[in-house]
């Protein structure tokens, strides 16, 4: 990505107006090393508002009832301040062990941490002045949102892989385990119908193999993956770039209200915070860190959803493009991205090949409804795996094992054990030691 390429993102940003119809998750642009940068102000100018909820939000509701955690309190009260950007509360938080400490730190001791100036340094003073923690308490309450916090249950946990991970995050719905299987899609908001059709072709076909589709909930092509993967009863994960409480485009609260019924809706705002430039690419990172691999469909050549892809590559994930017509100014980035060395992609199998081996099983469960397969998968091809392919490969050790004890096993011919290893070797999946042994890669 060229630097002239980056400035001409930075400018468009500045000059795009949240209400207009130039927001989208995948065409907001982000560097990772400005993205604290984007969503850091002094303490005159909030990048979270301090009206954090509406008039009256604790009207009828006993807010002592409420059972929470005094370290969550102080969590809440630290990271919804105006002008404290992920990366320098990840820094705080470092420094002083707990968002309390910092909390009751004082101003000289605050303003030693790198980034943290006399007017952040204030603002911690006085944060009891600057965010209602009860108001937000409470309409979290009402909404049934949950507060979740890295470590702890229902927190996605390939976020932690972020050096900016969100200290916390405002969630409707419920992040599961098998998660961890997701494979992010992103693109234009300005979609065309080929772009659409390949959108639920592909993420249909990911979500009937159990993957979690992540998007970021825009017009376009976020919208048409997530309502890909709800229609075959799939799981599907959407981040928003403004708070729970001010659905962007707003258009998409019922098609929230869907996700979070069978899968989960997040924000790293307070719930109120209306969606604002900076926002978006911020919240990109979460979209590409949340996926194993990232796919992007039709994508200008000035797209954001380029950065996004190449954040995912930064962090180490797969990166795939899909190709369209020559002619199609929406395809160009795609085009950009395969000659740069993204994947080609074309079919779900293509997807999946990106994922490659995982660094930890992950467990299929029975989170979806579309399979109730609780194996444990260790390489995202295997999700491709029929019922006889699975039974074979599943009597396959990492060290080593003759072909006669997996026949016996499954109760197969030797034949039919042997065509089935030879198209596992084709999937890479196992490697032959010798004519009568074989190794699960």
């Amino acid at each position: 990505m060229s630097d002239e390429l980056f400035f001409w993102q930075e400018r468009e940003l500045a000059e795009a107006a949240i209400d207009s119809d130039r927001a989208d998750s995948a065409d907001g642009p982000v560097d990772a090393a400005n993205v604290d940068a984007a969503n850091t102000v002094d303490a005159d100018g909030p990048a979270v508002p301090p009206d954090v909820v509406d008039d009256g939000a604790t009207e009828n509701l006993d807010v002592d009832a409420i059972q929470v955690d005094g370290a969550l309190r102080d969590r809440l009260q630290l990271c919804l301040l105006p002008g404290l950007g992920p990366r320098s509360l990840c820094v705080l938080l470092d420094e002083f062990g707990s968002a309390g400490n910092v909390l009751r730190a004082d101003k000289a001791s605050l303003q030693q941490v790198s980034g943290i100036g006399p007017k952040l340094a204030h603002t911690i003073h006085t944060a009891t002045d600057h965010i209602d923690v009860d108001a937000v308490l409470s309409w979290c309450h009402r909404q049934n949102v949950r507060i979740v916090q890295p470590d702890g249950a229902g927190y996605p946990a390939a976020l932690d892989e972020l050096d900016d991970t969100p200290p916390i995050l405002f969630c409707r719905g419920l992040v599961r385990a098998a998660d961890r299987l997701a494979v992010a899609i992103v693109g234009t908001r300005h979609a065309t119908p080929y772009g659409l059709q390949q959108t639920r072709r592909l993420a249909r076909d990911l979500a009937s193999a159990s993957v979690t589709i992540v998007s970021g909930l825009a017009r376009g092509i976020d919208t048409a993956a997530h309502r890909a993967a709800l229609e075959v009863g799939g799981r599907t994960m959407a981040f928003l770039g403004g708070g729970l409480g001010q659905m962007y485009p707003p258009e998409n609260g019922p098609l929230a209200d869907e996700i979070a019924a069978s899968g989960a809706v997040i924000s790293e705002y307070a719930p109120m915070s209306k969606p604002r430039g900076g926002m978006f690419p911020q919240r990109n990172r979460l979209i590409a860190a949340a996926g194993l691999a990232t796919l992007v469909i039709e994508a200008p050549e000035r797209s954001g959803s380029l950065i996004t892809a190449r954040l995912a590559s930064e962090m180490g994930r797969g990166v795939g493009a899909l190709p369209g017509p020559v002619n199609s100014r929406a395809s160009q980035g795609c085009h950009r991205l395969i000659r740069d060395g993204g994947t080609l992609v074309t079919n779900a199998d293509d997807v999946l090949e990106l994922l490659g081996p995982l660094s930890q099983p992950i467990s299929r469960g029975e989170e979806s409804q579309v399979n109730l397969d609780d194996r444990e998968i260790r390489n995202g091809r295997e999700v491709t795996l029929n019922e006889v392919e699975r039974a074979v490969l599943d009597r396959i050790s990492p060290t080593g094992t003759a072909l006669d004890e997996v026949t016996v096993g499954c109760e197969m011919s030797s034949a039919r054990v042997s065509a089935i290893v030879s198209v596992l070797e084709m999937k890479r999946l196992v490697r032959r030691l010798s004519s009568q042994y074989v190794a699960r890669v």
